[in-house]
């Protein structure tokens, strides 16, 4: 049985790719095809699908075929707060090296 380190470590792996990150920020918007966030994205299908595969896994995005589509959306909004924290996280880093470097 996993526990609960095990779990979110799965979610935090999820999310640790810089195009997964991307394609949440696409869907915190609406709901999208796989065929409308490759162009979005400048990526290839195969590329798109393996990302959006990993997302589905672990649970932070649901998918669904309408006719030849295939759509995904997150299943739970909190997930955002997760990014929202880490470009929090990152823009302060970010401010302290400049600071040092201006130093």
């Amino acid at each position: 049985m996993k526990t609960s380190a095990d779990l979110k470590a799965e979610i935090l792996v999820a999310l640790a790719h810089p195009n997964r990150i991307r394609i949440l920020e696409l869907l915190r918007k609406d709901v999208m095809c796989n065929c409308e966030l490759a162009p979005a994205l400048e990526l290839e299908q195969s590329n798109l699908s393996r990302h959006l595969k990993i997302l589905v896994q672990a649970g932070i995005l649901n998918s669904w075929k309408d006719g030849l589509r295939v759509n995904f959306k997150v299943t739970d909004d909190r997930i955002f707060k997760i990014l929202d924290v880490a470009a929090a996280i990152a823009r302060k880093e970010t401010e302290k090296k400049v600071e040092a470097l201006q130093s």
